[in-house]
């Protein structure tokens, strides 16, 4: 791993040849002590660093949970708005005086067609009714004359 690095460069550059030096295998023994020690220090230093961080990540996940909550209840209370404002309006209408409305028009346009075809219609069913053959015809005559004799 990465922070050992700093560490194995140490203990190379510390490592003594057993019997080169007065202490020996002492000195030895009390730079592997001091190593161990460095590591455990590092290993400490890193547990924290990883607990730290999963605390900062957690505290980030809790505040976008809460703004995206705050989003959604801005939006939900928006809709609901909306919402009660289309059906207050839809309630304030009356539906009877719509519909009385509409009755009326159509009743409007009803005589408006009656006043604009009245002379029309008169003149046509005049022309009919003074269109009517006075005449018998032969079949007419043959008929009765059958009958009479």
């Amino acid at each position: 791993p990465y922070w050992l690095n700093p560490l194995l460069a140490q203990r190379s550059s510390n490592f003594a040849v057993p019997g080169s030096s007065p202490t020996g295998s002492r000195g030895m023994s009390g730079q592997s002590q001091e190593l161990i020690q460095q590591l455990l220090v590092a290993e400490k230093d890193a547990e924290s660093t990883i607990m730290n961080a999963k605390k900062a990540r957690l505290a980030k996940l809790k505040q976008a949970k809460d703004k995206a909550e705050d989003d959604v209840k801005a939006f939900r209370d928006e809709q609901e708005r909306k919402f009660q404002a289309e059906m207050g309006a839809k309630a304030a209408a009356d539906p009877s005086a719509e519909l009385k409305g509409a009755t009326a028009q159509e009743a409007e346009m009803v005589e408006k067609d009656y006043q604009q075809n009245k002379e029309q219609t008169i003149a046509y069913v005049i022309s009919k009714v003074l269109d009517v053959p006075t005449q018998l015809s032969t079949t007419q005559k043959q008929a009765l004359m059958m009958g009479v004799a």
